[in-house]
């Protein structure tokens, strides 16, 4: 990139530019209330009330620990009575390619707020899947497989990959260069760029969401997602698991079908 005045008057300077290429994605716990202890006391106040508040004061580890608690959360989940797992909360912050985000967004079951590049200048770090990442995909819509690539078809994407980046990231740049509003600029950038989100949800948004985006043997009802997301999914739920074993195990006891 070279200096000097843009279109608009503005003095630009000169600045070197690091790509960076990354093949995994970034989820991290921000904040939550969520403990399988909101199931319980949600579920009993349907037949208890008022005392619900008062077992409300007990240790979280007493209640959690009682083979009652455990076998009416496997009751809820089997008979997917689903409100009682509504009242908690999840807020989590990823970063991923944007095509990642949106089959994210195709869950109408979450709060999202995504970084806008109409707002701010996006950071040049692009996608690129690894060699581990299968290429070839075989069978019918629905039911597709998806097999390794040959050593010649994963230096292809590679190559293909990071130089496509590459020219319309500097295409970016020219743009804003010349006084381009970024809302414009930004058009030209590929799906791989990555951006950055919160994401808040309760657990049975969260379930649902893991019943469609892993593919898990025992699963009820199979699924088969681009591994990319399922990677960010991945990540949610080890973060759920440690939040709320009971219900996590209660999840994947039933089939992981979302109550």
């Amino acid at each position: 990139m070279t200096s000097g005045y843009t279109r608009c008057g503005c003095y630009r300077e000169a600045v070197t530019v690091e790509i960076e290429f990354r093949s995994d994605v970034t989820v991290e716990l921000v904040r939550s209330s969520a403990h399988d202890s909101d199931v319980l006391f949600a579920a009993r106040v349907s037949t208890q009330g008022e005392q619900t508040l008062e077992a409300a004061q007990i240790s979280e580890s007493s209640e959690v620990d009682d083979k009652r608690a455990r076998g009416l959360i496997n009751y809820l989940m089997r008979d997917r009575h689903g409100s009682p797992f509504e009242h908690n909360s999840m807020t989590f912050y990823v970063r991923a390619p944007i095509f990642v985000f949106r089959e994210f967004m195709r869950h109408r079951i979450a709060s999202y707020n995504e970084e806008s590049g109409r707002y701010r200048e996006l950071n040049p770090v692009f996608y690129v899947p690894d060699e581990h990442r299968n290429l070839v995909q075989v069978g019918k819509p629905g039911a597709y497989d998806f097999l390794p690539g040959s050593p010649e078809q994963i230096a292809l994407v590679d190559a293909e990959t990071r130089q496509q980046s590459i020219r319309a990231f500097e295409s970016y740049q020219r743009m804003l260069d010349a006084g381009i509003a970024r809302e414009v600029a930004r058009i030209v950038l590929p799906l791989n760029i990555y951006s950055s989100m919160y994401v808040t949800l309760n657990a049975r948004s969260l379930m649902n969401f893991l019943s469609l985006r892993t593919k898990r043997d025992g699963s009820h009802f199979p699924s088969f997602p681009q591994r990319e997301i399922e990677m960010a999914a991945e990540k949610m739920e080890a973060f759920f698991e440690e939040l709320m074993p009971i219900t996590h195990d209660a999840f994947n006891g039933n089939g992981r079908v979302a109550p």
